[in-house]
């Protein structure tokens, strides 16, 4: 069940939406995590603002998949956005992003690590 406060906050604004588009906002939102490498680019980050050449050399990873992976992370409201001379910065949505990832970890310290201990071999 869709919280009522999520569909009241968009009728409010005068947008239509049912819980089949909240659900695909969902999708969408987790789908942005799924991806490991926009959660490498998320996780290197949180350490400041980069360009796309600096995430390149610390992630060793194609420009052309970061540059993508952090089209996706825009669109979703994850990164940020400033130019400085020719570079675009890249940085976490203060407000939202970097609470939510802080949250995470705690979470995942507590009920997920051991899900991978167990899974290699019960290890403790």
């Amino acid at each position: 069940m869709i919280d009522k406060d999520i569909l009241n906050s968009y009728h409010k604004e005068g947008i239509k939406v049912n819980e089949e588009e909240i659900y695909g906002a969902y999708k969408i939102f987790f789908g942005t995590l799924v991806s490991e490498s926009r959660l490498k680019i998320i996780n290197l980050l949180r350490e400041g603002e980069k360009n796309v050449s600096e995430i390149t050399k610390k992630l060793k990873m194609d420009q052309t998949a970061v540059s993508h992976d952090l089209k996706r992370l825009k669109q979703c409201g994850f990164v940020e956005v400033k130019i400085k001379g020719k570079y675009r910065y890249y940085s976490l949505n203060k407000k939202t992003i970097i609470p939510l990832m802080d949250l995470i970890d705690k979470h995942m310290s507590q009920f997920c690590v051991h899900i991978l201990r167990d899974e290699k071999g019960g290890k403790k």
